[in-house]
C-alpha cells in the first residue's frame, strides 16, 4: 500500500511537472506568434530592410525607419554592460571568496533591495541626480546616452552578482583546495581556479543582466532625451526600441500601430540572437 501511494505521488509530481514545463513552451510560442503574426501585415506594405536600415522615423510621413532607435539601444545596453558587468562580478567573487560573515550577511539584504526597487524609482534618481550632475560638468541637457548607461548598470548590477555569486558557490570546494595544495596562495586559487570553473554561470548573469537592460524603458525614458535619431555622441539624447514603442503605442492606429508592432519584434529577434551568441560561446569555452 505504501509502495502504491508512492508511486501515485510521484506520478502526479511528474504531471506538475511537465504541465509547468508545457506552460513555459506556451507562453513562448504563443508570445512568439502573436507578434509575427501581428506584424505580418506592416511587412507586407513596408520593405523590411527599409524599415530596419532607415533612419528616419516620420510615422505620419509614413516613413518608417528605425536604424537610430536600434543603435541607441546597443550604444545604453554596451555602457550599462561595460560598467556593470566589471563591478557586479568582482562583487561576486567578493561576498563569495572573500568578505567575513557579517559582511556578506550586510550586503546580501542591500543587493536584494536593489533588485526590489522599481523602475520608475531608479528614472526619479537619474533625473533628479545624474541628470544635474552630468549637465554641471560635461554639458548638454544631461539627459543623454552617458546618463542612460549609467543608470542601467546601475539597475543591472543585482542580477549580475546574484547568478555570479551562485556559480561560484556552485564550484567544488576541492577546486581551491587542490589550487592551494600545489602552493597557489589564497587570490591565486580564487581567480585561476574557482573562476574559470564558474565561467558558464558568471557569462549568465552577464547575458541577463544584458536582457534586462536592453528591455528597460520606464527609467530609460526618464533619463535618455527620447530623440528618436541616430546618437551624435554620449552627451547627446537617445531613443531606445522600448521607449519608441511605449511612447506612441497609446495612439498609433493602423500602419503605424503595426509598425510598432513590428520594432517589438526586431527587438526580441536581436535579444534571441544575443542570447545564443552567448550560449554558443560558452558552449565552445566549455567543450575546450
Amino acid at each position: 500500500m505504501h509502495s502504491q501511494h508512492r508511486n501515485l505521488t510521484e506520478r502526479i509530481m511528474r504531471g506538475l511537472f511537465l504541465a509547468s514545463a508545457c506552460v513555459c513552451v506556451l507562453a513562448v510560442l504563443t508570445i512568439c506568434a502573436f507578434l509575427f503574426v501581428s506584424s505580418a501585415p506592416f511587412f507586407a506594405q513596408y520593405n523590411a530592410w527599409d524599415f530596419i536600415t532607415g533612419q528616419v522615423w516620420a510615422p505620419l510621413q509614413g516613413i518608417f525607419g528605425i536604424l537610430p532607435m536600434i543603435v541607441g539601444s546597443f550604444y545604453v545596453t554596451f555602457i550599462a554592460v561595460l560598467l556593470g558587468a566589471p563591478i557586479g562580478v568582482l562583487t561576486a567573487i567578493l561576498m563569495a571568496r572573500f568578505a567575513s560573515k557579517p559582511v556578506v550577511r550586510f550586503m546580501k539584504p542591500c543587493v536584494s533591495l536593489l533588485a526590489g526597487i522599481p523602475s520608475v524609482v531608479y528614472g526619479f534618481f537619474g533625473v533628479m541626480l545624474l541628470v544635474p550632475l552630468v549637465r554641471v560638468n560635461l554639458g548638454g541637457t544631461g539627459k543623454s546616452v552617458l546618463v542612460a548607461g549609467v543608470l542601467l548598470a546601475i539597475m543591472i548590477l543585482p542580477t549580475i552578482i546574484q547568478t555570479a555569486e551562485a556559480a561560484i558557490n556552485a564550484v567544488p570546494q576541492s577546486y581551491y583546495e587542490g589550487s592551494l595544495a600545489l602552493g597557489a596562495t589564497h587570490e591565486s586559487s580564487v581567480f585561476r581556479a574557482v573562476v574559470p570553473a564558474a565561467r558558464p554561470g558568471i557569462i549568465s548573469g552577464i547575458v541577463l543582466g544584458l536582457g534586462r537592460a536592453i528591455g528597460e524603458t520606464m527609467a530609460i525614458i526618464m533619463v535618455a532625451g527620447n530623440n528618436p535619431r541616430m546618437p551624435g555622441g554620449l552627451l547627446k539624447g537617445v531613443r531606445t526600441l522600448t521607449v519608441n514603442v511605449l511612447m506612441e503605442m497609446g495612439y498609433a492606429a493602423d500602419l503605424h500601430r503595426e509598425s510598432l508592432i513590428a520594432t517589438g519584434v526586431v527587438l526580441f529577434v536581436i535579444v534571441m540572437a544575443v542570447n545564443y551568441l552567448f550560449s554558443f560561446i560558452n558552449r565552445r569555452r566549455v567543450a575546450q
